[in-house]
């Protein structure tokens, strides 16, 4: 497998390639298709706007339930089967995969004071939507380090942001948000997105634009009403 083939037939279908890495026991990647290790795991996600414009013309973009997962399961298992992998989903669940954990041994990501993962240029305007998992161990390029952006950033300012405070040291009052977006109150998180993730000054230039923030709010939103609660699991932001 040529990996700039794979970035380049990634980049057609409106996916990047994140960054890959060859999994130990440990990182709970589970057995590929038929049923050996995978040697190599190469994550597919995107950054700011880079797979808006592909989704939001795809049939997918108008279903009613979790468009953006149908869309990425049609695209990444296409990607996979031209490739010869498998692919692995974050979404589908549960059990859910560790792509947290995973996104942090291919990238140099950090977690962020919001919880959210946050990369030295894209900020907190980025996401993982799948993973391609090899039977074979697949040259890779070197991995960039960097240091986490929030430990030059003292002032913080993504956790005063909030209007309801709901990002503590305690952890994420989910509820308390899901509420105010749900009121008038909230329209402006509605409109250009999180408050809080908006204050944070890396990757500025990835900000979503209003029509993809909107999309993810609402899909956060419409997962926190009780109808929506047993089992349901929001498009990923």
């Amino acid at each position: 497998m040529d990996f700039d083939h794979l970035e380049e037939s990634a980049q057609a279908r409106g996916l990047m390639v994140r960054g890959g890495f060859h999994p130990a026991p440990e990182d709970g990647v589970p057995p590929i298709a038929d049923g050996r290790a995978a040697g190599t795991v190469v994550l597919l996600g995107s950054a700011g706007g880079s797979l808006w414009g592909h989704f939001s013309a795809a049939p997918e973009a108008l279903l009613a339930e979790h468009p953006l997962d149908a869309w990425t399961r049609r695209v990444a298992g296409g990607l996979a089967e031209e490739m010869g992998a498998t692919a692995l989903f974050p979404f589908g669940g549960p059990p859910y995969l560790p792509f947290q954990r995973w996104a942090k041994r291919a990238e140099p990501v950090h977690t962020s004071p919001l919880g959210l993962l946050i990369h030295p240029e894209y900020g907190l305007w980025h996401a993982y939507r799948a993973a391609l998992a090899f039977s074979t161990r697949i040259a890779l390029p070197p991995q960039r380090t960097s240091p986490s952006p929030c430990a030059a950033c003292p002032d913080r300012p993504c956790l005063a942001a909030c209007p309801v405070g709901a990002f503590t040291s305690a952890g994420y009052d989910v509820p308390g948000c899901a509420a105010h977006i749900s009121a008038d109150a909230g329209s402006e998180c509605m409109a250009r997105s999180c408050l809080a993730r908006r204050a944070c000054p890396v990757g500025r230039d990835y900000t979503y634009g209003p029509e993809q923030a909107r999309f993810h709010m609402t899909a956060f939103r419409r997962a926190r009403q009780p109808a929506q609660r047993r089992g349901a699991v929001p498009d990923r932001a």
